[in-house]
This record gives structure tokens, C-alpha cells and sequence, in this order.
């Protein structure tokens, strides 16, 4: 099948090395454009474009998608069967989604309707669910809202946000492939979603990893695995900026204000929450590398009664 793929991060990436090794002819890899750093010195390809060019698959980088006759004649003259989509990042015009025979088909990282938007993943793992997925959906012009061709879940347990991450973009590869081999018979048997039922998992920022200890132990350990390694976690003790990347729920219940340290040692930091007791296991300090709480806490002083802010 001749496809046009597109995509920006490493979500993106194992689908369209499995559509490549599954035989589909993929006409153009379409990403956003290469990021600038350290004021131009160096420019980081977006890691769809890194496999595209190790494939020897051309690439597209538009600025602009919307009223960009160049892009759009390009993609007409490729004559696509279908356009595969994953973490693209943005919103596709009417006059894509209507040019390939079978449509515009979109990897998501959830199992819609249930969190449509940007952090999918990130939104199931803080929501507490059993279970998340992959959903391949033939895209219209809303958000996430179109039809479901089909649909693989997988338990989300204990991991963290990198870890349910490369299972779902390989979960997804392994699905747009299975799909796109019965493509006429995934389309005639395609599920509406239920908007009564859909919930929206917006873009997440840096402030977003800042601690807030009056949420439950559960809720805060949660949003540590959701925000690892992006954006990770934070509080100010003593003034200085400390990432807290794991920790543990105890049942034990404190009269103490929240955020403030009621324990410190070898099996971690205990800070009131919500009530409850968070033992926080793993922590960076600022400029150093993420380590064992006990461990940090054998050279260094975090005294009882400090609050966390």
C-alpha cells in the first residue's frame, strides 16, 4: 500500500519501522521541523526524521500545513492509499483528511474515547486506571473524535510514563500494521465514539510537576510515574528545587500540615499528604543525578519538621 507517515517524536517511531518491514511503500515521512539550539549552534532532527532518513524514506518538514500549496501539491501527486498518523502535532485540514482512498488513520495512545488530546498516556496513569491501549481511529476534523477501526490494551500496573510509553508505540506499530491488512473490512465495521463517555488529557507543562502534598499519597505517587521522565516531579526544601521520582503510599495517619517531614532515613523521606504518610524512595537533587532517597540522606541533613513547598 503506498503511504504517506506522519509523525514528530519517539512514539512515532516503531509504527513506521513496522509498516516499512511489513512491505508498505511509504512515499513521504512528514515531521516538523528540525528544533534550534543553544542559540542555532546545533540542530536536533525530530526523531521521526533520524529513522525516515536511516530507512531512506523522503522527508517533509512544512512550517505550515494549512494553505501551503507546495505541501498540498506534493501530497496529491504522491496518490496515497491511506496517510498514517502518530503524534504528528498538528491539526490536519479537510483537504488531507479527504485525499488518500482510505482516509487519514490515527495512532492514539489511549483507549478512546476516553482521553483524547495531547498526553494520553501520562493522563492514564494519574486518572489510576487498571488498563490503557492503543486505538486506530479514521481521523475527521475534530479532536481525536473520529470512528475506531480497532483497539489493543495492555495492563498499566507500576510503570511509569517511559516505560508504558515504548510498550504502546510498539503496541501501536504492531496494530496500524494488522489494520492496514484488512483496511476495507476494519473501515465497514467502524465504531463511533460515545462523547458522553470521552474525557480530554490537555498538554502538560514544567509548572504542571510541581507538588501538591495536600493530594493523597496515592494520587502524588501516581503523577510520579505519569511525569517520569517528563516533567518530572518537584518540590522546594529549604529553598532549593529537589525532583522526587518514586515513592510509596503508607496506610500511617498524621495530624502533621501537609508537606512537612516527619521521618528521614535509610528507607526514605516520610512528608505528610493528605492525612497520610508519602514515602518518597527516590529523589535529585539540584545539580546531582537521581539516587536513593536513603542513600542522599546518609551525607545530607533534611530535618524533621522541614515543609516541602
Amino acid at each position: 500500500m503506498r503511504l504517506i507517515y506522519m509523525g514528530t517524536p519517539d512514539f512515532a517511531v516503531p509504527p513506521m519501522g513496522m509498516l516499512a518491514e511489513a512491505g508498505h511503500e511509504i512515499v513521504y515521512a512528514v515531521t516538523q521541523p528540525d528544533a534550534v539550539r543553544d542559540r542555532g549552534k546545533k540542530v536536533k532532527f525530530p526523531p521521526v526524521k533520524e529513522k525516515a532518513l536511516e530507512l531512506g524514506i523522503p522527508v517533509l518538514q512544512p512550517a505550515k500545513i494549512r494553505r501551503n500549496e507546495e505541501f498540498a501539491s506534493l501530497l496529491r501527486e504522491a496518490e496515497p492509499d491511506a496517510i498514517i498518523v502518530s503524534a504528528y502535532g498538528k491539526i490536519l485540514p479537510t483537504h488531507i483528511l479527504e485525499l488518500p482512498k482510505y482516509g487519514c488513520l490515527n495512532i492514539h495512545g489511549s483507549l478512546l474515547p476516553r482521553f483524547r488530546g495531547a498526553a494520553p498516556i501520562q493522563a492514564a496513569i494519574m486518572a489510576g486506571d487498571e488498563e490503557t491501549g492503543v486505538t486506530i481511529m479514521h481521523m475527521d476534523e475534530g479532536l481525536d473524535t473520529g470512528d475506531m477501526l480497532a483497539k489493543a490494551t495492555t495492563p498499566i500496573g507500576n510503570k511509569n510514563c517511559e516505560q508504558l510509553h515504548d510498550e504502546l508505540a510498539l503496541l501501536g506499530g504492531r496494530l496500524i500494521v494488522e489494520t492496514l491488512e484488512d483496511i476495507d473490512g476494519a473501515l465497514k465495521n467502524a465504531q463511533k465514539q460515545d462523547d458522553a463517555l470521552s474525557t480530554y488529557a490537555p498538554m502538560l507543562s514544567k509548572a504542571d510537576g510541581h507538588i501538591d502534598f495536600s493530594m493523597s499519597p496515592e494520587e502524588i505517587e501516581r503523577r510520579m510515574r505519569a511525569f517520569d521522565p517528563w516533567p518530572g516531579t518537584f518540590a522546594e526544601i529549604d529553598g532549593r528545587t529537589f525532583k522526587l521520582w518514586a515513592a510509596e503510599a503508607l496506610e500511617e495517619k498524621t495530624d502533621a500540615p501537609n508537606g512537612t517531614v516527619i521521618a528521614a532515613g535509610k528507607d526514605g523521606l516520610d512528608i505528610s499528604a493528605g492525612g497520610r504518610v508519602l514515602r518518597v524512595t527516590q529523589l535529585q537533587a539540584p545539580g546531582k543525578k537521581r539516587m536513593a532517597t536513603g542513600d542522599y540522606l546518609r551525607g545530607n541533613l533534611i530535618e524533621i519538621g522541614t515543609v516541602l513547598r
